[in-house]
């Protein structure tokens, strides 16, 4: 079995069972964590540690899982714009409804961020249909 396995197993268990760690925890974080109890982040410290590692970890799992997938199946890996163009329909964007713009965006951007992601593609394509105007050819008067 592997690590990923491993890990995926545990956070399918049962929660029933617990165990007291001594962990070291920086003081500002602590402080943090107290605050956001007081705000209604969980009911106690304990409750919000582990749900925030639990989350962490799903996460961390899942996006584990899709490289893993992607790295036996290259084929599969989305396009960066075929990402933003899906974030976009996610976040209700209206560049949703532009993806030529999401398209240019993509190509663009990597060539000043080579690592961008899809928020920095729709970033771009935002500034792109802002300016969108400003490079028609104007219409001279006589």
């Amino acid at each position: 079995m592997s690590a990923l396995d491993d890990l995926v197993a545990a956070l399918d268990e049962d929660d029933s069972d617990s165990t007291s760690t001594s962990v070291r925890q920086p003081a500002s974080l602590r402080r943090a964590l107290k605050a956001a109890v007081r705000l209604g982040f969980a009911d106690t410290a304990n409750e919000g540690l582990n749900s925030s590692l639990r989350q962490a970890l799903e996460g961390f799992a899942m996006r584990a899982a899709l490289e893993a997938h992607f790295t036996e199946h290259p084929d599969a890996r989305p396009a960066l714009h075929q990402v933003a163009e899906a974030l976009a329909v996610i976040d209700r964007d209206p560049l949703a409804e532009r993806p030529d713009l999401v398209r240019q965006a993509a190509a663009e951007v990597v060539k000043v961020r080579p690592d961008a992601d899809a928020a920095d593609v729709l970033l771009w394509a935002a500034s792109l249909l802002a300016h969108e105007g400003e490079r028609r050819p104007r219409k001279r008067t006589a």
